[in-house]
């Protein structure tokens, strides 16, 4: 039967080459995603992907598997995407009144969450599967990939997460499985030392972070600040992509949240739970005084270690909620 649609499929027949591909999209749309850290920029390379498939699917000769071969593609688009200069930062937004001077300024500001119900992993029957599905598209590991040079992130990415052989990445990437093992070396390192790196949940979701999820939301909404900073580690980080801003420590956090609380001035955030990358967050309107329209404003996501929160990344973003509410735009049941 595969064999006869890939047949068709080399005939020129659009619907077999569709059915043939429709399994992978979902995988390469995430793999696009670990690439270049943006859901945007993720879906634009799919479509490149699928394009340059079916352009050249005459011409496929099944010495690998199609997953191997389309794999090879997207990863080379993604490459050239880099290359080209395409995973351009976005434009610093103007902040509305005069933030405390930051900790740090972040190097990605083109990070975007990635609604955990677009994930295919989950569905996997083994526990450890799915555990190391989650590890792999957490933000933190996301944001220290966009760090390395591109073709150390396609080694990595190839290798340790999707367990591809060396000798298979080295000829996706047309070079030797020795430079994959230097590439994957270099690569391993600089994430492991990524101080980003360190500020990963652990485990699955389970009740108990769902619980200090919900807990900090509610004093977010609130505007109950030393209520929040209770609720954070000692070296806590709050980024807010696209803005560069990042604060670190109670004390810098405390004084970001103070001054955005007296500029909005009884405006208040209402929150609603969600997942992004398989994680506790929180999609976020801003309500005037008194009630009236809800603004949609971004994504607030979560990193939880124990009963604290380690990293809140609060995206800026008035897309974000509505696509949180759709199913994803790749899927193919």
């Amino acid at each position: 039967m595969i064999a006869s649609t890939v047949q068709r499929a080399r005939a020129g027949e659009e619907r077999a080459f569709e059915q043939l591909l429709a399994p992978h999209l979902g995988e390469l749309h995430v793999h696009c995603y670990r690439m270049l850290g943006s859901v945007a920029d993720a879906e634009d390379l799919l479509q490149e992907t699928v394009t340059a498939a079916w352009q050249g699917f005459g011409g496929f000769a099944g010495r690998s598997s199609l997953r191997t071969w389309l794999y090879r593609i997207a990863t080379n688009r993604c490459l050239n995407a880099i290359r080209d200069g395409k995973r351009r930062p976005p434009t610093e937004p103007l902040a509305p009144f005069t933030p405390p001077t930051p900790s740090r300024r972040g190097d990605v500001t083109w990070l975007q969450p990635y609604p955990t119900a677009w994930l295919t992993n989950d569905r996997a029957p083994d526990p450890a599967a799915r555990y190391v599905a989650r590890e792999s598209i957490e933000l933190a590991f996301i944001a220290a990939l966009q760090r390395l040079p591109p073709r150390q992130t396609a080694a990595l990415v190839l290798c340790d997460v999707l367990g591809f052989a060396a000798v298979e990445v080295a000829a996706m990437l047309d070079v030797s499985p020795a430079a994959v093992k230097g590439l994957l070396q270099r690569a391993r390192s600089a994430v492991e030392s990524d101080p980003a790196f360190g500020q990963t949940s652990t485990g699955s979701v389970d009740t108990d972070e769902r619980a200090v999820a919900q807990r900090f939301a509610d004093a977010y909404a609130a505007d109950d600040i030393d209520r929040l900073l209770e609720l954070l580690t000692d070296d806590a980080w709050l980024a807010m992509p696209p803005a560069p801003h990042e604060y670190r420590g109670r004390d810098q956090i405390g004084a970001f949240l103070w001054a955005s609380a007296t500029w909005r001035a009884g405006r208040r955030f209402d929150l609603e739970p969600t997942s992004a990358n398989a994680r506790p967050a929180f999609t976020y309107s801003l309500t005037p005084p008194g009630g009236g329209v809800q603004r949609p404003e971004g994504l607030l996501a979560l990193t939880i270690a124990g009963d604290r929160v380690a990293r809140a990344v609060r995206f800026m973003d008035a897309g974000l909620p509505a696509r949180f509410e759709h199913a994803s735009p790749i899927r193919s049941e």
